[in-house]
């Protein structure tokens, strides 16, 4: 797999919110960084480097995922299931936290008072 060119974007802007203070990671985000590296000792022992918290999905994230996923589908989104996105960002709301997200239109457009750490509508390098 190519390297992604967000990938430096990524890192410094993780590297700026673990000096701001702690930074975290739930099951949604791990599956999909996961992806990413042969072997899931390499994923750890990332993870373990960038000193990342592990979260577990609230429980009061399942509503606004409901929620978010019956307003995508009157907005026409074509998906059976909740996507991804949706985990993540109820999961931010419930929880106060800052999302670190190369694409926030999804997560601006149903969990608006999310706050983001995101690029400009620009692509990288």
């Amino acid at each position: 797999m190519a390297p992604s060119p967000w990938r430096a974007w990524s890192e410094e802007h993780l590297a700026e919110a673990a000096e701001l203070g702690e930074i975290a990671i739930n099951q949604i985000v791990y599956a999909e960084v996961a992806v990413g590296f042969a072997t899931i000792e390499r994923l750890e022992r990332t993870l373990q480097g960038v000193g990342l918290k592990r979260l577990g999905l609230p429980w009061a994230a399942a509503r606004r995922v409901a929620e978010a996923f019956l307003a995508y589908r009157r907005d026409g989104g074509p998906r059976t299931t909740p996507l991804p996105d949706f985990f993540i960002g109820a999961h931010a709301e419930v929880a106060g936290l800052t999302l670190l997200t190369r694409d926030p239109c999804r997560v601006r457009t149903y969990f608006g008072g999310v706050k983001l750490i995101a690029p400009q509508e620009t692509t990288p390098g």
